[in-house]
């Protein structure tokens, strides 16, 4: 990892220390160019990172995650590839604003992530990760959520609907709905997995103004019937639609 130049790998004493040198000069300093940067949040391989930039030479794409076993596959991909519109980032998410100033990023990726079932200030999409990703979003920055787990879509949806927050694109099934694009058909490899496993894919994107005071829905939503690989075989394929009580909405 520490060989290829599109990988950054900051520890969290320099960070501190010495501060990121490349915050709020992406654009000027390593991609070279003015066009919007696009974060993939949790890339795992980076699939998406990579897919979207080959797709959009006319953006740049930033794929984030802390394990970088996984993120070498994508590193290793545009490295071999040579691509300059692509890089990776190994840290916490947590520290977004540590290593992006103010209105740096346009658009934010998040693909398959644990939907943190018990721990809603874990959740990608609760309004405490919300208030952060404001923090380096543009004004009306585009949050993206493509998921299989019914209990991570339904949240965020009512958590969205409850903030006010306008949803261009909200579905339960994306592959047999009308929504499907080329953005939206690239596939990681963990969601093929659930695809073989019959489990249909969810997206919603979301408009994240810097106006609305997010608070969290007093919701109780039924949890996911199954468990992901690592944690146990599937319990029930064909999955329901998830039951929601919404207690004051």
């Amino acid at each position: 990892m520490e060989t290829m130049e599109c990988v950054f790998q900051y520890p969290f004493a320099i960070l501190k220390e010495n501060g990121f040198p490349l915050r709020g000069k992406w654009n000027e300093e390593y991609f070279k160019n003015d066009n919007p940067i696009v974060l993939e949040l949790g890339c795992g391989k980076g699939e998406y990172a990579v897919g979207l930039a080959e797709k959009f030479p006319d953006k740049n794409f930033i794929g984030i995650d802390i394990k970088g076993a996984r993120m070498w596959t994508g590193a290793g991909q545009a490295t071999k590839k040579g691509m300059k519109n692509v890089a990776f980032l190994r840290t916490n998410i947590e520290l977004l604003p540590h290593f992006f100033a103010e209105n740096e990023i346009a658009e934010i990726w998040i693909t398959f992530p644990d939907p943190q079932m018990k721990k809603v200030r874990k959740r990608l999409t609760s309004t405490r990760f919300l208030e952060l990703y404001r923090q380096v979003l543009v004004a009306d920055g585009i949050v993206h959520l493509k998921t299989d787990s019914p209990f991570l879509y339904t949240y965020t949806h009512l958590m969205a609907q409850h903030n006010k927050l306008v949803t261009p694109i909200n579905t339960d099934d994306l592959y047999h709905s009308d929504v499907v694009t080329d953005i939206l058909e690239i596939r990681t490899f963990y969601e093929q997995q659930w695809l073989d496993r019959g489990l249909t894919i969810k997206y919603i994107n979301l408009i994240l103004n810097r106006t609305t005071e997010l608070t969290e829905p007093e919701v109780e939503i039924e949890f996911d019937t199954y468990r992901s690989f690592s944690r146990g075989e599937i319990q029930c394929p064909e999955l329901c639609n998830p039951k929601v009580t919404i207690k004051n909405n």
